[in-house]
């Protein structure tokens, strides 16, 4: 069980580690740029969904450490469940950095 720890450990410090990379390599728009009512209002949307995400993504991984403090029997069970957690984290935050990068001109 301390290996699947580990592994699940280092999968998110990887997933996290990727994605803050991504934010410092991208290019700047050279000129300003103005977003319009509509698109702002659809950003803070897609915001708002990205948070939404994540926020039941920690929820999954909290409750199912704590059904392995209880049930210390589920803990091979809930430890895949816990592993599938980073990647939907990435999703999440890759799919809202995309929109956010295309309204502002930002390139990779």
């Amino acid at each position: 069980m301390r290996n699947l720890k580990f592994l699940w450990i280092l999968e998110l410090w990887l997933a996290f580690n990727a994605s803050i990379s991504a934010w410092f390599a991208m290019g700047l728009p050279s000129q300003p740029v103005s977003l319009s009512v509509e698109q702002v209002d659809e950003l803070n949307r897609r915001l708002s969904t990205m948070r939404h995400d994540i926020n039941n993504t920690l929820s999954l991984i909290t409750a199912a450490t704590e059904l392995i403090r209880y049930k210390p029997e589920m803990a091979e069970r809930m430890m895949v469940t816990l592993m599938e957690q980073p990647q939907k984290i990435t999703l999440s935050l890759t799919q809202f950095s995309n929109e956010f990068q295309r309204a502002l001109g930002i390139t990779r």
